[in-house]
């Protein structure tokens, strides 16, 4: 699992059909300071999230199994909505 930052959504009016009725939203990983690391993402949303939040997804061939017993074709997922985390002795989020 991985810790990003919700900076954007997608819109697409021609998808595969097991995308329907899924959101699609742009992530910013983020390092366990909060800061921005890496390239951004775009991850099928789990669990309702939104722009601004911070979140935890997952990578590869877990990324679908939120949807079972869908298969949509994705290779990063949303699963948690983050409140806080506890890094290098400070309350981040």
């Amino acid at each position: 699992m991985q810790l990003a930052r919700v900076i954007g959504s997608v819109v697409a009016t021609v998808k595969d059909a097991n995308l329907n009725a899924i959101k699609l939203l742009v992530l910013q990983p983020l390092a366990p300071s909060g800061e921005p690391v890496g390239r951004t993402l775009v991850a099928l949303d789990s669990v309702g999230a939104g722009v601004g939040e911070n979140v935890f997804f997952v990578r590869g061939r877990e990324a679908a199994f939120p949807f079972y017993p869908a298969e949509p074709p994705t290779d990063a997922a949303i699963i948690g909505i983050v409140d806080h985390w506890h890094a290098d002795g400070q309350v981040r989020g």
